[in-house]
């Protein structure tokens, strides 16, 4: 059992929360708010931290929860009156980048690769396959908006009309919170909103990120080198580990795996 002395002083602390992997809906074994709030709440609470690390390793994912989890970081830094630094890894791109702007201070190593501060949807179109295999497409609903893009369905330019106009929403949401982050920060003179992505050096320099900088270092750079740390991060759920979690996690790893190979990850 550790002694305390109310006459010494404990040394900083600062909670370190790894958030890596894709980010999406709950249960699929990717970041989310519900995963991760009670990791945050935990983190933010326990021991008077100092502050909270985000140690962030992220190619992005769902708009919504890159929304949440950043709207959560910051309710809970302001409550408790924390800084929070982001460290990023191999990459905080798209909603990972969504995530590391919740922090008050963005660093980087120099190989990091940042931004994609832009809104994509993809799919596939089998409508012709179908027909070559005499298979016919029917859907019914009530309500002419209610089906839209339909893989199985020759593309109509009035659903890919509806889904430029969520896309730019989307983009626009993106964008604000990216401005009312890192605010005079930015390069007034640069486009950085076009989902294209840099280097952490290129990133520093249009004002993304504050610099190059290593969590440990770093934070014995600003709080004295007795600095102590606390890790926290999401546990693999018991469930996982039996087969149809395992069949399940093995989807979501080549899900991610093709989220990072955009990359160059």
């Amino acid at each position: 059992m550790k002694l305390r002395l109310p006459f010494l002083k404990n040394p900083p602390l600062v909670s370190v929360v790894r958030m890596a992997g894709t980010i999406g809906m709950a249960g699929r074994g990717s970041l989310s708010d519900a995963a991760l709030a009670p990791v945050l709440e935990r983190a933010f609470r326990r021991g008077k931290p100092a502050a909270v690390a985000l140690q962030i390793n992220s190619p992005g994912g769902s708009p919504a929860q890159s929304a949440l989890i950043g709207a959560r970081i910051r309710r809970l830094a302001e409550e408790h009156g924390i800084p929070v630094h982001a460290f990023v890894e191999d990459v905080a791109a798209s909603g990972g980048y969504w995530l590391a702007a919740a922090a008050d201070e963005i660093w980087a190593d120099d190989n990091s690769v940042l931004g994609s501060i832009g809104v994509i949807s993809s799919g596939f179109g089998a409508h012709i396959f179908l027909a070559r295999q005499g298979i016919e497409r029917r859907v019914h609903t009530a309500g002419k908006s209610k089906s839209m893009l339909d893989p199985f369905s020759p593309e109509k330019e009035e659903d890919v009309a509806r889904l430029k106009v969520v896309l730019e929403d989307i983009h626009e949401n993106f964008i604000a919170h990216v401005k009312a982050r890192r605010g005079s920060r930015l390069d007034g003179k640069t486009d950085l909103f076009t989902g294209e992505i840099w280097l952490a050096r290129r990133a520093a320099e249009l004002g993304l990120i504050d610099g190059i900088a290593h969590l440990k270092p770093k934070m014995q750079e600003v709080f004295g080198d007795k600095v102590q740390f606390r890790q926290y991060g999401l546990r693999r759920p018991f469930l996982s580990r039996l087969t149809a979690g395992v069949l399940n996690e093995a989807a979501a790893g080549i899900e991610e795996r093709a989220a990072y190979a955009r990359f160059g990850l």
